[in-house]
């Protein structure tokens, strides 16, 4: 079993780890474990036999005793013969050490207690980073079962579509009056984190020339939390602009996703999502640094503000958490980069 118990993105990067194992051992059954409701984005991949989810544990004490020994009753019972940890973090320490596997792999965490690292039987300490070759998101979780002796090739992420998800996604987009056949583009503008964000009035400047000057219809993604914002944008962009926020499970997402011509958006999961999809995509870097997470290409860019300074240990935010470099970055530059990508798109397919 794989542990994978990060954001979104982190599980997106974690798929070639997934493919590194069973290219490794190809007869292995392999289950992964993520955050629930990320289990959605693996549940076609061909290298896996099995997605569990664990959610947040919340309530009386009692309560949650009760969740865990549910949880660790099911994972003692599928007798792994192998887990590994890929992050640091206590839950997922714990809940490898609950499977009972006879070998528990793990990441040694500098600032974790003690116990830690106690409750696995390899502990993988500052494991060396994989030469350029490598996707550098990939490569957080690549690093560490590379010390064990699996490897890949091929460390690009990469996501599959269920039937089942690329059906509903055909079903919401028939509601938007929008056919898999049309050219549209998808476009992520809010963020978990606020300091990555755009200001809204850019993003509807963007749209409507994406509209003006490449006739595209603009479809707006994100979750619950999102909606409103994108209300906002559909009701005063001119243009077609349609949403979709809060109306898809992370699957039918992807799907959604798949489907579109290119994606836009700000630092989050969605343009992780896009690319293991192969989906073009222009993402909008502030005050993090994208040399860590992502691959440029000519149909994969990187925009951010000139000049690309990232404060130590503020991640970019000002008092009122907002990026001030962001700000400073124009839509007139993002829309350039949307015309480069599409031209390239336009010339590969032609």
């Amino acid at each position: 079993m794989l542990v994978q118990l990060g954001d979104i993105g982190d599980v997106v990067l974690a798929t070639p780890t997934i493919r590194a194992i069973k290219e490794t051992h190809p007869h292995a059954r392999l289950s992964v474990l993520v955050r629930k409701p990320y289990g959605s984005l693996l549940s076609a991949d061909p290298n896996l036999g099995e997605v569990v989810e664990t959610a947040s544990i919340r309530g009386t004490v009692f309560h949650v005793i009760r969740e865990y020994v549910r949880l660790a009753r099911r994972l003692r019972q599928a007798q792994y013969d192998l887990v590994i940890d890929v992050r640091t973090g206590d839950r997922g320490a714990i809940l490898s050490f609950l499977t009972g596997a006879a070998c528990r792999v793990g990441r040694h965490g500098d600032e974790k207690p003690f116990w830690h690292d106690l409750l696995f039987t390899k502990i993988i300490r500052d494991p060396p980073v994989g030469p350029p070759t490598v996707h550098p998101g990939a490569d957080q979780s690549l690093r560490v079962v590379r010390e064990i002796g699996i490897d890949t090739a091929d460390s690009i992420p990469r996501l599959y579509v269920s039937p089942a998800d690329h059906a509903r996604a055909i079903e919401l987009l028939a509601e938007l009056r929008l056919s898999p056949d049309e050219r549209w583009v998808t476009i992520n503008p809010f963020s978990r984190w606020k300091y990555k964000e755009w200001d809204s009035s850019k993003w509807k400047e963007l749209i409507e020339r994406v509209w003006e000057e490449h006739g595209l219809p603009v479809v707006l993604i994100g979750s619950q939390e999102d909606v409103a914002g994108c209300v906002d944008i559909v009701a005063t962009a001119r243009g077609r602009t349609l949403t979709l926020a809060g109306r898809t499970t992370l699957g039918e997402l992807a799907a959604v996703i798949a489907m579109s011509t290119l994606h836009v958006g700000v630092d989050s999961a969605a343009p992780h999502i896009a690319a293991a999809l192969g989906t073009p995509t222009v993402t909008i870097h502030g005050p993090t640094d994208w040399r860590a997470w992502r691959v440029v290409s000519d149909l994969h860019k990187i925009v951010t503000p000139t000049p690309n300074y990232v404060p130590r240990h503020r991640m970019g935010r000002d008092d009122t958490h907002q990026s001030r470099r962001l700000d400073l970055l124009g839509s007139e530059t993002v829309l350039q980069t949307v015309d480069e990508v599409l031209r390239n798109l336009l010339r590969r397919s032609g």
